[in-house]
């Protein structure tokens, strides 16, 4: 199981990142400080790390620049309220592998975070999700319904993904709507209502179960 380091320190991020990694597979750790991620990102077992550029103390650039200095090649993904194209061009340049502006929805950063991890993900990491006749694959991004293929766009596809990883679990919609629209999500939105009934349609009604006053779940 890959291990995820998450540089943040706005907490409401740091934990809505750490959730859906989590629900995704992944194991996580979450470090505020630059000075002490670097440690980390040096001594603990992490495949990646999710960087936010504007830390406490030393910038994600920094800590980038340590990280390359020595010697570490493990991936990062820099997450930065800065959207100017020379910030984005620096850190690529410092030696990112990826660079995502924010505010961001969780499905991309973690389309983003399975494709760099992708040549070294162990066997662990399962690449096609199945329940009953209805199967996910993770590479393509394909869905299947009894071997016939469905197009999906990407956020019903990341709504699948979900409701495949929790099979028998009731998501509230406030769960669906963070994990596929970002932290940035209006509560009062019936966006997650209206995309079930897409999957509904395209997918199979039977499989989207409505719990009554509290969400959907994958029957």
């Amino acid at each position: 199981m890959s291990q995820i380091l998450i540089v943040e320190d706005e907490p409401r991020i740091a934990a809505f990142i750490a959730k859906g990694l989590r629900s995704a597979g992944f194991t996580t750790l979450v470090e505020p400080s630059g000075e002490a991620a670097v440690s980390l990102a040096l001594t603990e077992p992490v495949d990646l790390v999710v960087l936010d550029v504007g830390l406490p103390d030393i910038d994600g650039f920094e800590v980038l620049a340590r990280l390359r200095g020595q010697g570490s090649a493990v991936p990062v993904i820099m997450l930065t309220a800065r959207s100017s194209v020379a910030d984005r061009v620096t850190g690529l340049q410092s030696g990112a592998d990826d660079y995502m502006p924010k505010p961001f929805a969780f499905e991309e950063l973690l389309a983003r975070i399975q494709v760099r991890l992708r040549p070294d993900s162990g066997s662990d990491q399962p690449m096609v999700l199945a329940h009953g006749d209805l199967s996910l694959d993770l590479r393509t991004r394909r869905a299947s319904v009894a071997g016939r293929s469905v197009d999906l766009t990407a956020r019903e596809f990341t709504l699948a993904e979900m409701f495949l990883r929790n099979p028998g679990m009731v998501l509230s919609r406030e769960q669906l709507l963070s994990g596929a629209w970002g932290y940035d999500f209006d509560p009062g939105s019936n966006v997650v209502d209206v995309y079930v009934r897409y999957l509904r349609r395209k997918l199979g009604a039977d499989y989207f179960e409505t719990v009554r006053g509290m969400g959907y779940r994958l029957s």
